[in-house]
């Protein structure tokens, strides 16, 4: 039945798994003060630490707001505060499912409670969302990707093709997903959204990413006014997020007072430039 095995499709796309934190996450929260964010139905964990102009960091599928603490130090000795949390169905927050839908929403009402935000650090599914935010009126100053898709179609045409559905059957999970939501999918396809965006991006993405594309982002940042792609070899698609030449470039750029990137950047920095 090509209903009901979309149902089935939907429903797996739409289930992150739930991680607890690990010891070295919680070190880097210490200190941290604890607050919570109402998003639609959802109750989201959330942190903060530091003063200054407000980063927020926005872990990817399956993640959690801890899975980026390798930026909160050398941010807070930059002169940043640093917001992170818990994406709906992720983490200590409410919810059995999620979606970038959802997961947009929820940097939304995060910036609004803890805002105004200078600059965003997302990781995969988290870039997403981050750019449906965008486009949602998010207002951000600087943005840092890591590991970004420009295809949504590419996770549920893999997982499809995972379990041995037929094309047609990923067609009408992407149809109930729309109806479940009320939106077209085009507006939470990265690549389609990103020649409207304003705000200066860094990318970085590791060749040999196998659950990302490299050519993703390639395409991602010829698409995306004021963006510029930084390839690394050997990091993937996780050990990117604690990559100490990554974090130092990525506060780098954070901190920078006036944009001086070029308009298009379809081809990245060489590797052994900088890793």
């Amino acid at each position: 039945s090509p209903n009901l095995a979309a149902a089935l499709l939907e429903r797996l796309f739409l289930t992150p798994r739930r991680h607890r934190a690990t010891g070295q996450e919680l070190e880097w929260l210490a200190g941290a003060r604890s607050f919570r964010v109402t998003s639609g139905e959802h109750d989201l964990d959330a942190w903060s630490t530091g003063r200054g102009p407000t980063v927020l960091l926005v872990h990817g599928w399956s993640g959690r707001g801890s899975q980026l603490g390798a930026f909160i130090a050398p941010l807070l000795k930059a002169g940043f505060r640093v917001v992170t949390f818990d994406a709906p169905g992720h983490g200590r927050s409410t919810g059995r499912r999620s979606s970038v839908v959802e997961i947009a929403q929820a940097v939304v009402d995060v910036a609004r409670t803890a805002g105004p935000l200078h600059a965003v650090v997302a990781h995969s599914i988290g870039t997403a969302a981050t750019t449906v935010a965008l486009r949602k009126g998010l207002n951000v100053e600087r943005l840092v990707y890591l590991s970004p898709p420009g295809h949504l179609e590419y996770f549920l045409s893999g997982m499809a093709a995972l379990f041995g559905l037929r094309p047609e059957t990923a067609r009408l999970a992407k149809e109930r997903i729309e109806n479940r939501f009320g939106v077209a999918w085009w507006t939470l396809e990265p690549f389609m959204l990103a020649g409207s965006m304003t705000a200066p991006l860094e990318i970085f993405h590791d060749r040999e990413d196998r659950e990302v594309p490299w050519v993703q982002a390639h395409a991602l940042a010829a698409r995306w006014p004021g963006s510029r792609l930084i390839t690394t070899v050997g990091l993937g698609h996780r050990r990117i997020i604690k990559d100490p030449e990554v974090i130092t470039s990525a506060v780098r750029f954070i901190g920078e007072c006036e944009a001086s990137l070029p308009s298009v950047a379809p081809t990245a920095r060489a590797p052994e430039s900088i890793f």
